[in-house]
């Protein structure tokens, strides 16, 4: 029997956890049987970016498009990911592996599933970004553990993205190498801001060999 294994995944600014829930549709291998999968929606909050409007946010965005060099809210994402770790301690404590445990998310949720992992203190499964950015600088290298740099990562970007440059995109694994950490980084030619089915099921199948190896 495959192993129980667990899937937080985290959506974009202004978005909701329940209308992302198909996506678990692209995920019918038996490997998928006993997965729980949980996606939770952002608190409301005034937002920079869309002249303080407020909506689903995780953190506070200044500008959009996201750059490289975009300023960065570190003091929310600090704070977000506080929630998401406590999700995963709950997971963890209701008797699933760390290393089943994979968190994924799309733009503002990728940014903050890259944070959540880098800074969770125990090697996850793995970690996804789809259309994300480094939602911090530098100076966070000294907090991410031993055990963090062991997980893999994920990352996949369009590159006709006008929202999160694809610049941010590709800024990601050169950070992550500086940290240590390995990152496989997928680029989608004509792909704007949004996720695609190739993408998905790239996710599918990067998810179904590490399950294998834990399981």
């Amino acid at each position: 029997m495959a192993a129980r294994s667990f899937v937080l995944w985290l959506h974009g600014l202004g978005d909701s956890g329940p209308a992302n829930e198909p996506i678990k549709t692209y995920f019918a291998s038996p490997e998928f049987k006993s997965t729980r999968w949980s996606f939770p929606s952002a608190p409301n909050m005034p937002v920079s970016c869309n002249y303080g409007s407020v909506m689903p946010s995780w953190f506070d965005i200044q500008e959009i498009p996201v750059g490289a060099e975009s300023p960065k809210d570190e003091a929310g994402v600090m704070k977000a990911v506080k929630s998401i770790h406590a999700m995963i301690d709950k997971e963890i404590s209701a008797g699933t592996n760390p290393e089943n445990i994979f968190i994924c998310g799309f733009s503002q949720g990728g940014a903050l599933a890259l944070a959540s992992v880098l800074l969770f203190p125990r090697t996850l499964g793995g970690g996804a970004v789809f259309s994300g950015w480094v939602p911090f600088n530098s100076s966070i290298m000294g907090n991410i553990s031993s055990e963090a740099k062991k997980t893999p990562l994920l990352w996949l970007h369009g590159m006709a993205d006008r929202t999160v440059l694809f610049s941010a995109g590709q800024a990601g694994p050169p950070f992550l190498e500086q940290a240590g950490m390995k990152c496989e980084f997928k680029a989608y030619p004509n792909l704007a801001h949004s996720i695609n089915d190739e993408e998905l099921l790239s996710l599918e199948s990067w998810i179904k060999t590490r399950l294998q190896s834990s399981s």
